[in-house]
């Protein structure tokens, strides 16, 4: 009698497991690449320049938006330069994706309204780091703290139920 108990204990485990497992499997992995990459600045008025900048990428890097034509920065270069449409609609973020290899990062574009702020000969002083998108704060692999907090207490609530009825004694004695 017992070891039924156990199988059922550990089949109701497993089937708490599976259920929680594909939405964890599903989970966006975010923008975590081994280069880092940057938009200078990331907000610009509508016909403004930005300055496109990838670190560490061993390969050419291909920069498309919604928002200017594709740019390639090649490989053993840092950045290249782009043009916002002019017809660009202000408050609108467009989404930035640099193509490195087989690897892909995102990071956003806001456009401002107003005119260009800066003279398409500048060069920012300052370079960026690795990894200088980092994601969400607050998040791990796109849950936030609240979904882990509940999976891991119905987790527990399972194991423990489960725990549970494996150690009651049956109510007759154990006689049959």
């Amino acid at each position: 009698m017992r070891a039924i108990r156990v199988a059922s204990a550990a089949l109701l485990g497993v089937t708490a497991l599976s259920l929680i497992a594909p939405a964890a499997h599903a989970a966006p992995v975010g923008d975590i690449t081994s280069f880092g990459f940057e938009v200078v600045p990331s907000t610009v008025a509508p016909g403004g320049q930005v300055t496109l900048r990838v670190d560490g990428c061993r390969h050419r890097t291909t920069v498309s938006s919604g928002v200017f034509d594709a740019v390639v920065i090649p490989r053993g270069q840092s950045s290249a330069t782009a043009t916002v449409d002019r017809d660009a609609r202000p408050g609108t973020v467009y989404d930035v994706t640099f193509q490195c290899g087989d690897e892909t990062g995102l990071t956003d574009l806001t456009i401002a309204s107003g005119r260009p702020t800066h003279h398409p000969t500048h060069h920012p002083t300052h370079h960026p780091t690795r990894g200088s998108h980092a994601g969400a704060g607050g998040t791990v692999a796109g849950f936030d703290l609240s979904e882990i907090g509940l999976g891991a207490a119905l987790v527990a609530g399972t194991l423990g139920v489960a725990w549970n009825r494996s150690r009651r004694r049956p109510e007759d004695g154990g006689h049959r």
